[in-house]
């Protein structure tokens, strides 16, 4: 397979550097791309640099992506070359990443390579083929943790899998999730252990639903677990009925283009999380949920990031 290696340079017109403003973007910046088709990144001293396959890739799209950068005195400009073969997981796969510890221990994320030593809770293994869908980035840990808020919604689960302050929440009505841009599948399987009775999630990208499936097999969640490929507009024939837990971790302008179609996949009831985005966007997409009859009733934001759950008015 034949990739592109992008080169991201992270201009700031400020006069003295800020090291968390360039980390901050470089966050951003890997979450806009994403959304174009790149697989992975590295960080370099200046930006980053990120790898695509040659037969995905759009420098249109690219552009798109980056054209309204919402960082005031931040600007984005990049060079492309044809990277060398080599395989572009391995120092994440050999490495993998540390345990992830959610609400107090009520929820551990881990891969194969560390097994912590969960006495109660709920445990999630990801197989750590990118960095990116872990439960590193603030935006996944915000809806995890949002999850088991909300974990009432959910149906009853199996009794080893809960701490008894989490048990008295569920309730024994069905539950359906829906995953939009589900990469590891980690929100899915967080859903499922908490007692859904079904997620489905989709993603542009091929890598990313096999790399869900995997997983929910891991976390023995699969016979309740479809993962689709393709972007929102599937939501119109591929996907059936609607859900009682719509969940949306993808940027503010993916976010803005598909709440309409996530609307329509909310049952009466529902509840929609959204994230993937910084604090300064909630009030456009508060405004655009207002016009689909969305109201925000619970904010979160972690390092300038933000979630919002909204119900029907």
């Amino acid at each position: 397979m034949k990739y592109y290696e992008v080169e991201f340079s992270i201009n700031s017109q400020c006069t003295m550097h800020n090291a968390q403003l360039i980390s901050d973007a470089r966050d951003l910046l890997a979450a806009l791309v994403g959304e174009t088709g790149f697989e992975t990144f590295e960080e370099t001293e200046t930006g980053l640099k990120g790898y695509v396959q040659q037969t995905l890739f759009s420098e249109e799209a690219l552009k798109e992506a980056i054209a309204d950068f919402p960082f005031d005195g931040i600007t984005i400009t990049y060079d492309i070359r044809e990277a060398e073969d080599r395989d572009w997981n391995e120092q994440w796969e050999q490495e993998g990443f540390e345990p992830i510890i959610i609400s107090d221990g009520a929820l551990v994320i881990h891969d194969g390579r560390h097994l912590p030593e969960i006495k109660s809770g709920i445990s999630i293994e990801i197989d750590a083929h990118l960095a990116f869908g872990t439960g590193t980035h603030e935006t996944t840990r915000m809806v995890c943790s949002t999850l088991l808020s909300l974990s009432h919604l959910l149906t009853s689960s199996p009794s080893h899998l809960l701490t008894s302050s989490l048990s008295h929440l569920l309730t024994t009505s069905p539950s359906r999730v829906l995953d939009c841009g589900t990469g590891t599948g980690i929100l899915s399987i967080c859903a499922l252990k908490l007692g859904a009775t079904e997620a489905v999630g989709y993603d542009i990208d091929e890598w990313s639903v096999d790399n869900a499936r995997h997983n929910a097999v891991i976390n023995h969640v699969d016979d309740r677990f479809t993962s689709l490929l393709g972007d929102a507009s599937i939501l119109l024939n591929k996907v059936e009925g609607t859900f009682d837990l719509v969940m949306a971790n993808i940027n503010r302008n993916i976010l803005l283009a598909d709440m309409p179609l996530f609307r329509q996949k909310m049952a009466p009831d529902a509840h929609l999380i959204l994230s993937g985005f910084y604090t300064s966007d909630i009030p456009m997409l508060a405004d655009k949920a207002a016009t689909l009859g969305l109201h925000v009733i619970q904010k979160k934001a972690d390092h300038d990031w933000a979630c919002l759950v909204l119900k029907l008015s």
